[in-house]
């Protein structure tokens, strides 16, 4: 499932002949590029669920078959930021941030199988356990002109490039002029104003499958259940009687397995209050339930050492949260969040957008 849909973003959100803005609201760029906004958000996104309204967001999709690509880190002081980069399962595989103290400079993401040298200039690698991986930067921006200002020439510096590219010069991009495109016919339906499209089709799954899986591949232990999976799709692939069983097997998963994974009582172990969290996020391991529903309610989050998510969709007293009531988040005296970048609290709606 989280490969699936991982798969299915890159394929649409790549199509565009240079990087701009879907809609003039969502990145969107040919592969090993990235694309930076300028400010928040637009709240009107809808693709990718649960953003934050407190950094500026990059994002890129990565093709590592060929060559590495190299990643620009420019020098934002003491500013909270993170470069997560994430392979096709949503693992996060990077250390790239303040919280580790990752020095202004190049950096390179390289393949599974890549044996070559490391070129002088380049920093630090990061090796993707897939061959196509997500690069989702984030740099926390105050809310005032004055940092929106202060912010942008950093921005510029943030870039991504094929390895055979590389100078050992900061390039830069002045992300304020990129162009728009038209949204896709199907997305301007009035149901996705405010939930993302259907990025997994459970009608074509299991048909699917099978190009997934040849570009993912097993961890390690894995080995014995792709083969199992295999031999089910050589059989489907033979048999219309069994690939129609593992098709209406999709869409009972869909509607009862899946969409429950929408709820954020779902979302990790209990912490007290009505709120849940999970430790886990972006180190997934072989956790496939919560992986499944993490990449459908909440993609793309990074690891414990890096952010903590608390959610709640029910009142202290474990009744659910409504419109047409007021609520308090209190803290005990001395007892804020002890973040080291920033915290903050964002209200989403069912479908996990603002």
């Amino acid at each position: 499932m989280a490969s699936r849909l991982v798969y299915n973003q890159r394929t649409e959100l790549t199509k565009a002949p240079e990087t701009g803005l879907l809609g003039g609201i969502m990145p969107i760029g040919p592969m090993n590029q990235v694309v930076i906004l300028t400010g928040y958000l637009d709240p009107r996104e809808t693709f990718i669920a649960i953003p934050n309204q407190d950094v500026v967001y990059g994002l890129g999709w990565l093709s590592l078959a060929k060559e590495p690509v190299v990643i620009q880190v420019p020098d934002f002081g003491d500013r909270f930021w993170t470069f997560p980069v994430y392979d096709a399962r949503t693992t996060e595989v990077s250390e790239l941030g303040l919280q580790y103290g990752t020095k202004p400079g190049f950096y390179m993401v390289v393949g599974p199988d890549w044996k070559g040298a490391t070129p002088a200039g380049i920093a630090g690698v990061v090796r993707s356990t897939t061959e196509f991986a997500v690069a989702m930067p984030r740099i926390f921006m105050d809310d005032t002109p004055e940092d929106h200002a202060a912010i942008q020439p950093a921005l510029s510096q943030i870039q991504y490039y094929p390895l055979s590219q590389f100078d050992g010069k900061m390039k830069t991009k002045d992300w304020s002029k990129l162009p728009h495109f038209p949204m896709p016919k199907e997305t301007t339906r009035p149901e996705y104003s405010t939930k993302q499209p259907p990025w997994v089709d459970p009608a074509v799954f299991f048909d699917q499958l099978p190009a997934v899986m040849k570009q993912v591949p097993p961890m390690p232990g894995e080995e014995a259940l792709y083969k199992w999976i295999g031999s089910v799709l050589d059989a489907a692939a033979k048999d219309p009687e069994v690939m129609n069983t593992l098709r209406e097997t999709a869409f009972a998963a869909d509607k009862e397995l899946v969409a429950p994974m929408m709820q954020w009582r779902y979302d990790g172990q209990p912490a007290g209050n009505g709120w849940t969290v999970a430790y886990n996020n972006g180190a997934f391991g072989t956790d496939y339930i919560h992986r499944m529903g993490a990449v459908k309610a909440y993609p793309y989050s990074n690891k414990a050492n890096e952010t903590i998510y608390f959610q709640a969709a029910n009142d202290s007293q474990l009744q659910p949260l409504v419109g047409k009531s007021s609520y308090e988040v209190t803290f005990p005296k001395g007892q804020i969040p002890p973040a080291k970048g920033f915290w903050s609290l964002t209200v989403y709606n069912p479908e996990h957008f603002f």
